[in-house]
């Protein structure tokens, strides 16, 4: 039975149903979960971290990405293109994924999100050419050899450039094959128990590269089984005008014609709902995943979450794709839309501890998880730890709920723990070398983009 001893904690931020800020407390894990938290714990442990001067907060949920996109980031062909031509371009490159590609761009980019204290990565993948080979095993496989809780996605695309869509012919499938396979990974990879390490949803790309039938056939089967449902939504005006053109009806009205309304359901983005919608989303319990940075660096837009918030739609954060963002970083967009939405909202806008919530609660609700998110007792021990005394935190832990926020922490994290496991030591991962694992991937991105 694995033990791990957090001894006398400066500050937790337990994120609980109390948003409770606890001082000089131990915590103590179990078999990955929560056993104790409280003063002097009489209990020993296989590890023991003295934590006297740590910050500790819930692990970071990130609940969009695109990991394969790590080897497509920082491209000077696509600096200034917003989405519907930087798809277009970057899918000619994308059509080259294979299993190695899969591999390495999820070490890479799960490792970093872990650096960055985040415990839990949802990625949405939906490129899968022919012969490519089992993309999903091989995501998964870099999630257990990192230690990284995983939210795998089941994505598909069915409406290639000849059916009015972006993707080429050879990153499409047939509904029967999508279906197919949705079952093949759900029955393989779906784990809903309690704690798991693992789960899948159904997640079609977006209504501009999927049939009304893909996406009808993909709730359907999401029900069945159980699962949750994930897409892209209202990211681009772009996308709103295609949708009235070809459906003749905004993109939520499509989705919830399709069975795509719910609180099994989460969106992408979410940025140009308007109000009606808003109020529909927060009456059926329908999540969206905030992605400010990708959202700035494509000219998308910025999503109305103040509102979003005050009426009770369930929000998360996430980084989306590492080539729309150029990192995979939860912390870094933690503060990014902290700024953002001062800048935009004033006093309306959350505060750094609400953004810190909708990293790790929120995000967790969209998951529909409620195992992790919090620091409590019987819950997941998924957390991160901060020293206090370093530099770039001098003078700023008055207040260590919206810290994260308000001033950030720009370098790696001293620890990251999931499932009561030290997976980041001292700002470096611990269970990788994490020099040959960027050796590898940089020699791997290179020969990818030269095909």
């Amino acid at each position: 039975m694995a033990t791990l001893l957090l001894k006398n904690i400066a500050q937790l931020v337990t994120c609980d149903d109390g948003d409770r800020l606890l001082q000089n407390v131990d915590l103590y894990c179990k078999d990955g979960f929560i056993q104790a938290i409280g003063e002097n714990l009489a209990v020993t442990a296989d590890e023991t971290i003295d934590a006297s001067h740590m910050l500790c907060y819930p692990g970071l949920v990130n609940t969009h990405h695109h990991l394969y996109q790590v080897f497509s980031r920082n491209l000077p062909q696509v600096q200034n293109m917003e989405l519907f031509d930087w798809l277009k371009t970057l899918y000619e490159i994308w059509k080259s994924l294979d299993e190695d590609v899969i591999r390495l761009s999820s070490l890479t980019g799960m490792g970093e999100l872990m650096k960055h204290g985040c415990t839990t990565c949802f990625d949405h993948h939906y490129v899968f050419p022919a012969g490519a080979g089992d993309l999903l095993g091989a995501q998964l496989a870099a999630a257990q050899k990192l230690g990284i809780r995983m939210y795998l996605s089941r994505g598909s695309m069915d409406l290639s450039v000849k059916d009015g869509g972006l993707p080429p012919d050879s990153v499409v499938q047939t509904v029967d094959e999508i279906m197919a396979d949705s079952v093949r990974c759900i029955e393989k990879y779906h784990d809903p128990s309690y704690g798991s390490m693992h789960r899948v949803a159904l997640a079609p790309c977006s209504p501009f590269s999927v049939s009304a039938e893909l996406l009808r056939q993909s709730a359907i089967l999401a029900r069945q089984y159980h699962v949750r449902l994930h897409t892209h939504l209202c990211e681009t005006k772009d996308e709103e005008n295609f949708m009235l053109e070809r459906e003749g009806v905004r993109p939520l009205a499509y989705m919830e014609r399709l069975g795509w309304i719910g609180d099994d359901v989460w969106f992408a983005h979410g940025i140009h709902f308007n109000d009606q919608e808003l109020r529909l989303l927060a009456d059926t319990g329908t999540g969206v995943a905030h992605c400010p940075i990708s959202n700035m660096k494509l000219s998308s837009g910025i999503a109305r979450i103040p509102e979003m918030l005050k009426l009770g739609v369930p929000v998360g954060l996430a980084v989306d794709g590492s080539a729309s963002n150029d990192g995979s970083s939860l912390m870094e967009e933690l503060r990014v839309a902290f700024l953002l939405h001062r800048l935009n909202s004033s006093k309306a806008a959350p505060s750094g501890y609400d953004i810190l919530k909708m990293a790790t609660r929120g995000s967790a609700r969209l998951l529909g998880r409620d195992d992790i998110g919090q620091l409590a007792v019987g819950k997941c021990a998924d957390l991160f730890l901060i020293d206090s005394r370093r530099l770039d935190l001098v003078g700023s832990c008055f207040d260590a709920k919206s810290v994260l926020g308000t001033v950030g922490v720009r370098g790696p994290v001293d620890y990251t723990v999931v499932q009561g496991r030290v997976t980041v030591r001292q700002g470096h991962l611990a269970t990788v070398d994490e020099d040959r694992v960027a050796e590898d991937a940089n020699r791997k991105c290179r020969a990818y983009l030269e095909m």
